[in-house]
Parts: C-alpha cells; sequence; structure tokens
C-alpha cells in the first residue's frame, strides 16, 4: 500500500520558514546562511514530528556522492573466520555516513565482473574487492573504472589500486622472536614452510611468514632443524608432517603456519608421548578461534581482520585510491601490524643471567581474556568473536 512521503516543503510549512531555509538547516548550514537559532531548532522539531527523510536519491544527484560503499568479496561473507573483515568495515562505513554493499563471488571471475559492474551501475563512491587469505591477484579491468582499494589482496598485475594487508613478515619475526626470548636457541621447526612452488596459488602468507622466521634465527645465528612442507593448512596435514617429524627427531619448539596445523600437531605430540609446552613448545599464526579453546592455549600471532577492514574504507574515503600519479605509479601498499596473543604453549627453557631459572612446567604467558577491538571499542572475550 502506497503511503505519502514527507517532503521538505511540508517540513518548512511546519515550521513556518521557506523550503529554502529548511534546507539550509537540513543539510547543516543554518548558522553558515545566518539563519536564527529558533527557526533552526523549528525546522528540527519539524523534521523529527513529521517522520522526513531527505530523498537519497536527489541528494546524490546534487552532491554527486551516493554515501555508499561496494564491498565485493571471494568467500569473505560466508567464512565466520575471516568475517571481521566486513565488520570493520561497517563500523567505519557507519562512522562516516556510508552505507556498505555487501556481495561474494565465489570466486568466479565472471560473477566478479558482474558484480563490480552492477556496484557502478548504482553510483556507489568506491569498491572495496576483498580476500579471504592474504594473496596476490589479477585485478579486474572493471575495477578501474571507479575509486577502489583491495583488502588482503595485492595486485598481480600491473595496477594503481592500492592495497591493504597485514605484515605477515614481520608476523615471522614476532613468532621466531617468542621462542628466542623463551631460551629456543636450537631445535626449532616449521610445520607448513613449503619452497614458493610448494604454497598455494598466490599465497603471501606462507612466503612472508617463512621469510620473518628466516630472518630473525638467522640474526640469532640459530639454525631451523627442520621444515616439514603441508600440502593443505589443515589439522590432518599438521597431524602427519608433526608425526613424520617425531619419528626422526624431537624439537623443543615448533613454529606452524597457522592454528589448524598446530592443532594436528598438538594431536600428533599427545599421540607420542609427550606434552605442550613441557616438552614442546608451540607458537602458530591467524588467531583462529580454535586457538582460545585447544588446552594449553595457544600462543598465535593475529590476522587483524577488523582493523583490516576500517583500514580499507578509511584510504577509500580518505583519497588513498587517487589515481593522479598515472597508472605507471607504483601502488600503495597499507601494511597492519598482526597482534601476538600470547597464551599458554610456550615454555621457557632459559632464563637470563639475571633471573632465577624458571619451575617445572613454567610458562610464557597467562591465560586470562584479552581484549578485542569491537565496535563499541575494547571489550574482553573467552576466543573470538
Amino acid at each position: 500500500m502506497a503511503t505519502n512521503r514527507v517532503t521538505l516543503a511540508d517540513v518548512a510549512r511546519s515550521a513556518g520558514v521557506s523550503q529554502t531555509a529548511a534546507s539550509f538547516v537540513l543539510s547543516g548550514r543554518g548558522a553558515e546562511m545566518r539563519i536564527s537559532a529558533d527557526a533552526q531548532e523549528r525546522v528540527r522539531r519539524a523534521a523529527r514530528e513529521t517522520g522526513y527523510r531527505p530523498n537519497i536519491v536527489s541528494r546524490s544527484l546534487r552532491t554527486g556522492t551516493s554515501h555508499t560503499i561496494g564491498f565485493v568479496s571471494d568467500t569473505v561473507a560466508t567464512t565466520p573466520f575471516a568475517g571481521h573483515l566486513i565488520w570493520g568495515a561497517l563500523d567505519a562505513a557507519r562512522e562516516r555516513g556510508h552505507l556498505l554493499f555487501i556481495c561474494e563471488t565465489e570466486g568466479d571471475p565472471d560473477l566478479e565482473r558482474e558484480l563490480i559492474d552492477a556496484m557502478h551501475d548504482r553510483g556507489v563512491d568506491g569498491i572495496v574487492l576483498a580476500s579471504m587469505y592474504t594473496r596476490k591477484i589479477t585485478v579486474p579491468r572493471a575495477l578501474i573504472n571507479g575509486p577502489a582499494v583491495l583488502l588482503n589482496a595485492v595486485a598481480s598485475n600491473r595496477s594503481p589500486i592500492p592495497s591493504i594487508v597485514p605484515d605477515e613478515t614481520d608476523a615471522g619475526r614476532t613468532a621466531a622472536g617468542v621462542l628466542l626470548d623463551a631460551g629456543h636457541t636450537d631445535r626449532i621447526a616449521l610445520i607448513g614452510a613449503a619452497p614458493p612452488r610448494q604454497t598455494p596459488k598466490g599465497s603471501l602468507a606462507a612466503v612472508q611468514r617463512l621469510q620473518g622466521i628466516a630472518e630473525t634465527l638467522d640474526r640469532a645465528g640459530v639454525a631451523m632443524l627442520d621444515a616439514i612442507p603441508c600440502p593443505e593448512w589443515q589439522p590432518r596435514s599438521g597431524y602427519e608432517a608433526t608425526r613424520r617429524l617425531l619419528e626422526k627427531t624431537t624439537p623443543t619448539a615448533l613454529i606452524c603456519f597457522n592454528d589448524r596445523l598446530a592443532v594436528g600437531a598438538y594431536q600428533a605430540i599427545s599421540d607420542a608421548g609427550l606434552e605442550v609446552p613441557e616438552d614442546i613448545s608451540v607458537v602458530s599464526f591467524d588467531d583462529d578461534l580454535i586457538a582460545d579453546w585447544v588446552r594449553p592455549g595457544l600462543t598465535t600471532v593475529a590476522l587483524p581482520h577488523y582493523e583490516l577492514g576500517r583500514k580499507a574504507v578509511h584510504v577509500l574515503l580518505d583519497g588513498g585510491h587517487d589515481r593522479s600519479t598515472g597508472a605507471d605509479a607504483r601502488p600503495a601498499i597499507h601494511k597492519i601490524a598482526m597482534p601476538l596473543r600470547t597464551r599458554d604453549s610456550v615454555r621457557v627453557v632459559a632464563a637470563a643471567a639475571s633471573e632465577p631459572p624458571p619451575g617445572p612446567g613454567e610458562v610464557l604467558g597467562s591465560p586470562g581474556p584479552r581484549e578485542v577491538l569491537g565496535p563499541s571499542g575494547p571489550r574482553e572475550v573467552l576466543g573470538q568473536t
């Protein structure tokens, strides 16, 4: 059933002012146009009482902006772990007075092109093209038709579009540093590491995490005990890789390339009659939900999904997508720090000279709750929300 829309003229009539004056007040220019405070209050009260809502289409035609952003992803929207990318983008968009239109391609390049074109047809102010995991992608030609940023991805082809990615190399340094700080100066093995040709197609995380780990261990003069590649970064692969490792040697510490591999490593360590962290310390990456639920809790370097989503929207709306330097210019890559989540999976095996030796079973870190940045600021949670 059709309803009569309240117009600006209705508001002006109710407030006893001209339609022009009402327009100035509701667009925030009342004081600038020297409209009296009393008249401004009458207009605002009339708008509230009549239920007036501005015509978005008309405003877009006047201002040249739709106050909308397109968010096109591969499988982010249906992946709970990476869904914090959307959460962060939604919060940032709302703070900037924008709506987020979200759609998913499921990795289909034809559908991706259609969705990007559809966003442009609807006059969005820009597009965020997001990937579930950090990788290189071929930027679709359609994306260059307007402002855009890449989220959790970098261009494999020549493109001026900026990228927002986690700092995976520094995360590798952090993971290795946790073990070095705990006194692990030898017998450190890697689970999931692989030569570049064996990593997932276009994956940046595997290569960059390995680079950061290798740099840190080399600088400390520590040689890796072993590095076991995994065909998939899933618990079964982590279990099989760790079992093969333990059949030939016993490390004092493992760096697993994601939390799911670490879950498999935990099981293989237990099946071998060993314990985490008393016999083998474990450090990982991602801060998946499971990291806070396994026992002992898993020390891991977190993917900053929420912060990545926020940054993407701010770069897009703050002009970070500007192509004025030319199509051949190197695009900006914004790296977001990956914070360490310290739990109970790392044992201190050596203390500083000024400190007494650790007691049996002493571990690095605390099992207490951690803070996660949510829509209303930091809050305590028992795991990833």
